[in-house]
């Protein structure tokens, strides 16, 4: 019996001793994108977060000159990691589902239009589009042996339609390799969800009326997603990037059938999808697609869902979902 008390006491001395889990955040402004993370630990891990974030801006952060897609770019050699290489495929599988509609060769038409990492001061004209096709499309570049083969030097690649979605899905590998089962991990607006928030519900995530809103001081909200579970979650839209210029209004989605702006009456296209690299690729696409397309994707693609906020007829707001995504809300 004392001996059976002795294990008893020792028992509660290591529970006492052990770290209690509680929800923790981290919000950071440090790198290009600020971004944040609430997870569910007995640990601080904001250390190892900031290492997987210098980690994935080594691998395609175009703006910096020692990156591996700078490399890429300026067609030196370089060792891909499996960043850089994840991302790459994804990028490419997706092209290959909206038909082109996502193409990360894009970056040409990008600057050219005054979005990229590289501004072009030269007016867009008819002449110059169709100089620049000449090496632009995905089906241009490939991966073989670990190397990126280009058809024309020229080509290259911006991962931005697909970026803040990876680091999200980045982090929460970290998280999920710590045994952490709840958290929430926002990039640059895209979301990475598991399990549930700090008052066990579903985590909330809104989604903001387009309004012309440059500075981003918008907080109105169009509806409230919620993500009970694993899921990402990003939105794209033109009323945050674009400019003005002789009385027209040019947004950032580039259609890279064209090379021009994507002219489309959807404002704004938010996808739920099983990971965060997916639901940015797809919403960038959708931008580009139109809403009689994106029906189309979502029934070749129903692990995806979407909710669209356009302009009807008589240029009033509407919104158009997916089936699925009633689930949502």
């Amino acid at each position: 019996m004392r001996r059976f008390a002795t294990i008893v006491l020792l028992l509660g001395v290591l529970v006492a001793c052990s770290p209690r889990k509680e929800f923790r955040e981290m919000v950071c402004y440090e790198l290009h994108t600020p971004y944040s993370v609430k997870y569910e630990s007995s640990q601080q891990l904001d250390e190892e977060i900031r290492s997987v974030m210098r980690n994935y801006y080594h691998a395609i952060n175009p703006f910096d000159s020692t990156s591996i897609i700078s490399h890429v770019n300026r067609n030196k050699e370089v060792a891909l990691d499996t960043i850089f290489t994840m991302v790459f495929n994804t990028a490419m599988r997706i092209a290959d589902t909206t038909h082109g509609a996502l193409d990360v060769t894009c970056a040409p038409y990008i600057n050219a239009w005054g979005f990229g990492f590289k501004t072009d001061s030269t007016a867009v004209t008819p002449a110059l589009i169709d100089s620049l096709s000449q090496f632009v499309g995905y089906r241009k570049v490939a991966l073989v042996d670990g190397k990126v083969v280009k058809q024309d030097p020229r080509t290259l690649l911006n991962f931005s339609a697909l970026g803040d979605g990876c680091a999200c899905d980045l982090i929460a590998s970290l998280l999920d390799a710590h045994g952490i089962s709840n958290y929430m991990i926002e990039v640059g607006g895209e979301v990475r969800t598991s399990g549930h928030n700090s008052r066990g519900e579903a985590w909330r995530i809104g989604i903001v009326t387009p309004e012309d809103d440059l500075d981003g001081s918008n907080n109105n909200l169009q509806a409230i997603a919620h993500l009970g579970g694993r899921y990402g979650l990003a939105t794209s839209g033109n009323y945050r990037n674009y400019y003005e210029k002789e009385g027209r209004r040019y947004g950032h989605t580039i259609n890279p059938a064209t090379g021009y702006p994507a002219e489309q009456d959807v404002l704004s296209a938010t996808v739920i999808a099983p990971t965060a690299i997916e639901a940015d690729a797809y919403a960038t696409a959708i931008m580009v697609m139109g809403r009689e397309r994106a029906k189309t994707l979502a029934e070749e693609q129903p692990h995806i869902a979407y909710y669209l906020i356009y302009t009807d007829s008589i240029n009033n707001i509407a919104v158009e979902q997916s089936p699925s995504f009633a689930h949502f809300l």
